[in-house]
């Protein structure tokens, strides 16, 4: 396969210090794999952290700055990152009012979550943590204990980040950013493997003329594999699948992600069909987001994520945001 690197061995390091050069608006750190928004810390305000394997760009680090992460940790490629970034990132961007830790549910992730907010509070920063975990494909899975945590990232990050910037406590950020999870659920679709730089080959076998149904974003299996479907079936799939688990009663948040190698003119016809989907099924749609922002390398495929609101999160949801990867009201 050919890649836009240099070696496997240095692909993060190198994307870090793009990402440095081209946002002075964050801080940086290559050799700590710390990304800080430059203003941290912020005066009475709950600071966010987040992070988890690379490969799933602009997650985590493209969502840093106002109105949403305060600090971001990438790990290798599809690898956990440590303890000691995570409290790294803390101590950076502690103001004193505490640190919500977002955590996908993937085990790597989890563990070291976990025993940085320990090793957090022992150096006096007061830490909550929430486990994203959305995705109604699976209920275990190679790497997880319970659901895969996916697309509702994304949900948690902005509206619980809106809630800190408006000067909400620590209590009231973890609340709102547990019942954004609670209201998401979210299914993917694969129609080819996604290649890591170290291995330079699939990572999974998906023959010719078949796609994955509820893949996860590390190539994890999903519910089935069929032949090839039309984006309307695979869109119908997609929202019965997680309308069996969520019957939303108010309007919704509605992520289309593409899963890193899926051109936007195929992503905008399958969010037509995705739209066609839910009025069919008597489901309104109160905002949209359509695009690369929760992906699997250059896996082609996309998932889709619902999140019930009510006027406070929708309130959030539109707040301003000053993010690489998302940006408006400013």
């Amino acid at each position: 396969m050919k890649m836009l690197i240099n070696v496997p061995e240095t692909v993060v390091a190198d994307a870090l210090r793009g990402m440095a050069a081209a946002h002075p608006e964050l801080t940086v750190d290559v050799e700590n794999r710390v990304i800080v928004r430059r203003d941290a810390p912020v005066a009475d305000k709950v600071a966010l952290v987040s992070g988890g394997g690379s490969g799933h760009e602009p997650l985590h680090g493209g969502f840093v700055g106002p109105g949403m992460l305060s600090a971001a940790c990438p790990g290798e490629v599809f690898t956990s990152p440590v303890p000691d970034q995570m409290v790294r990132a803390a101590a950076a961007v502690d103001s004193g009012k505490g640190v919500l830790f977002v955590v996908k549910n993937y085990t790597g992730d989890v563990l070291n979550f976990d025993m940085a907010a320990e090793l957090a509070e022992d150096e006096g920063i007061q830490v909550a943590k929430v486990l994203v975990d959305d995705d109604v494909a699976v209920t275990d899975s190679l790497y997880t204990a319970g659901r895969r945590g996916t697309g509702a990232t994304l949900f948690v990050e902005k509206l619980a980040g809106a809630a800190a910037d408006a000067g909400a406590p620590l209590e009231r950020v973890e609340a709102i950013a547990r019942r954004v999870n609670e209201n998401s659920r979210s299914l993917g679709v694969a129609l080819s493997a996604c290649t890591t730089p170290a291995k330079g080959s699939p990572t999974f076998e998906l023959p010719p003329g078949e796609l994955e149904l509820g893949v996860g974003i590390h190539g994890e299996p999903g519910r089935e594999r069929r032949a090839m479907m039309t984006s309307r079936e695979i869109a119908d799939f997609a929202v019965d699948a997680i309308l069996d688990d969520l019957r939303p009663r108010n309007p919704v948040l509605l992520l289309v992600n593409g899963m890193g190698g899926t051109p936007l003119l195929e992503l905008y016809g399958f969010h037509a069909e995705v739209q066609r989907a839910l009025t069919e099924r008597n489901i309104a749609v109160a905002r949209v987001l359509v695009g690369n922002y929760v992906t699997s390398l250059d896996m082609a495929g996309a998932s889709v994520t619902l999140c019930q609101i009510d006027e406070e999160l929708l309130g959030l949801w539109d707040a301003p945001v000053r993010t690489p990867a998302l940006r408006w009201g400013v």
